[in-house]
């Protein structure tokens, strides 16, 4: 193993490295403060590894995103979302009977309790799914408390795993029905879990509703893509809570909070926005894309703080885009916008130099547009996407030796005791 070296205040210090499976290299600090008193100052941990993990791979150079070796572009043509989350949390694809004993786990996870329905009632009909999300996932802890009355193991962390894929789906139906006074729909033994989500979803007592398979692939596509994405801060969040030992159920909730930010999975919210504002001002793509290099209009969904070629994500999406809508009769403006600003921006020079492309955000919010989803609900569906990616980093976090509980340092940079007055003369 190779060595680094590090002079401090005259003296030499022997750091080793860590070289990962792809080449990735780091230096271990892990002793740093104990042997020399210092420890290093990362804003934003952009050059900070947190763990080891054989979950995700990314190298945004090459615009490459791996889940446990497999290509996503390979899982996205070729698998579904359940078969996608199993290969995240278990390690490997399932055999046919485990997709059968996995998928059968789901369905009988798929109902809420019904007392917990009635937290719904009570909710205001203009509560942000988001906020009603994070609250039920949550409450889940209080339903399902096996987790502090027995023996962590693996049948308690399959139901748990079952519990928070299978019935995340439920709420966020269940949410959006409340939104418009619908009465609820419950999930269906007989369909699967795509279609499960979009009849619960879409289908009413007076309009029942039919599953287009070209939808439910599209979907599966949608949540595949958003299932991992290695160390982000949703993600970071959920280690970071998780590393108290405290429960999966409130180590997700956390994670949905990160997430909800208009940084993090708000974005492609934003993207729909910013066309929305494009389209409805008739503004001209040549003067936006001169507004951007002016620093006069914000261009969402162009740009990635890891890729910094193009996103694959966003790659399988444009295809997708250009392959369902025309089957779906689908005939967006906002499309249109979308493609001809990547077009003209990606001849610029100034996205080329600062390596500017569309990310995962550019498109998928125009394709669940497609379907039917709510722009206040793309965040929900991009929880639901990260679910098992997060209950993944869970459990390696978890079953990691040696455990440490995340405690990050600071540099304090307040008043010192040359400032201090004692409380008895502040009188």
């Amino acid at each position: 193993m190779a060595e680094a070296e590090l002079i401090l205040e005259g003296k030499s210090y022997k750091l080793s490295t860590i070289v990962g499976t792809e080449g990735e290299k780091a230096i271990d600090i892990s002793k740093l403060r104990d042997m020399t008193g210092y420890i290093t100052m990362d804003p934003g941990y952009q050059n900070t590894g947190s763990c080891m993990s054989a979950i995700t791979y990314i190298d945004g150079e090459k615009g490459i995103l791996r889940y446990r070796g497999i290509p996503v572009e390979e899982l996205a043509e070729k698998s579904s979302f359940v078969e996608t989350a199993y290969l995240l949390i278990y390690g490997k694809l399932p055999t046919r009977e485990e997709k059968n004993k996995f998928s059968e786990r789901l369905n009988i996870h798929s109902m809420l309790h019904e007392d917990m329905i009635h937290f719904f009632d009570r909710l205001p009909p203009y509560a942000h799914p988001m906020a009603i999300l994070s609250s039920v996932i949550n409450a889940l802890s209080i339903f399902y408390p096996e987790f502090y009355t027995e023996t962590y193991s693996k049948e308690i962390f399959d139901n748990m795993t079952a519990r928070l894929i299978s019935k995340i789906r439920t709420i966020a139906a269940f949410s959006y029905k409340k939104s418009i006074g619908e009465p609820y729909v419950y999930p269906r033994y007989e369909f699967k879990y795509c279609a499960n989500f979009l009849n619960m979803m879409f289908s009413s007592p007076v309009k029942p509703y039919t599953v287009d398979p070209d939808v439910e692939k599209l979907m599966n596509i949608l949540l595949i893509l958003h299932a991992d994405h290695e160390q982000n801060c949703s993600t970071s969040t959920v280690r970071l809570v998780g590393s108290s030992r405290v429960n999966l159920y409130s180590s997700i909730c956390a994670g949905i909070c990160a997430l909800w930010g208009p940084l993090h999975g708000g974005a492609n919210q934003e993207v729909i926005e910013t066309l929305e504002e494009i389209r409805d001002k008739k503004l001209k793509i040549k003067d936006v894309i001169e507004d951007v290099k002016a620093k006069k209009f914000r261009l969402s969904g162009f740009g990635h703080r890891i890729y910094k070629n193009y996103d694959p994500r966003a790659k399988i999406l444009k295809e997708q885009c250009q392959k369902v809508m025309p089957k779906l009769n689908k005939n967006d403006p906002l499309l249109d916008i979308a493609l001809e600003i990547e077009e003209i921006a990606l001849k610029d020079e100034y996205f080329i130099e600062r390596k500017l492309y569309p990310n995962v955000d550019f498109y998928s919010g125009i394709l669940y547009r497609a379907i039917g989803i709510p722009t206040n609900m793309f965040t929900v569906m991009f929880a639901m996407g990260r679910m098992p990616g997060w209950i993944a980093q869970w459990k390696e976090m978890y079953d990691s030796v040696p455990f440490k509980i995340g405690r990050p340092r600071q540099i304090y940079i307040g008043n010192n005791l040359s400032h201090y007055i004692p409380i008895e003369e502040r009188k």
